[in-house]
């Protein structure tokens, strides 16, 4: 029942920063797309809550921001970030069990994107998107490069002195 009651509060304080940072960046000027503020929270989730709990928040992160301010749209955006960041949380928490802070973070990064052009690909062929997922992929990547460089930066110094001080 305790760790169970360390993910609710735990998810629920990395929820609530899934909100509260990106709208930060959003009536700053600063680009979401750009800079990737939801995926920071949803991330470091995926190093301290089980993995049902990291891949839940992953996957409600994009939805609640969109219905709260409307970034991201709802459709396809918001969908195809909550498959997106669903793996962020789930594969994180699964490899971190196994590997080291760097190799989990890198892996998960690259499986959720794979995840978010797979979404893509399925919303393309069932629902007519017009949308090409290579394309998204490469756009997604390359506007969100600085974003990937400070999450790869800061992510693993602050799981590190979480982890010093979380229990």
């Amino acid at each position: 029942m305790r760790k169970q009651t360390k993910n609710i509060v735990l998810g629920s304080v990395l929820l609530a920063f899934s909100v509260i940072i990106p709208y930060i960046f959003h009536i700053s000027g600063i680009s979401g797309p750009i800079f990737l503020p939801m995926h920071i929270p949803v991330i470091i989730g995926g190093f301290f809550l089980s993995p049902f709990f990291a891949g839940f928040l992953g996957f409600i992160s994009p939805i609640i921001n969109s219905l709260i301010s409307g970034m991201p749209i709802m459709y396809p955006i918001a969908i195809i970030m909550a498959f997106e960041l669903m793996i962020y949380g789930l594969s994180i928490a699964l490899l971190s069990k196994k590997l080291d802070i760097y190799y989990s973070l890198i892996l998960g990064m690259i499986l959720g994107r794979l995840a978010a052009g797979g979404v893509v690909y399925a919303l393309q062929n069932l629902l007519g998107l017009k949308m090409n997922y290579m394309v998204y992929l490469k756009g997604a990547i390359i506007t969100g490069l600085p974003g990937i460089v400070i999450q790869l930066l800061l992510i693993p110094a602050i799981v590190k002195a979480l982890k010093k001080n979380y229990r």
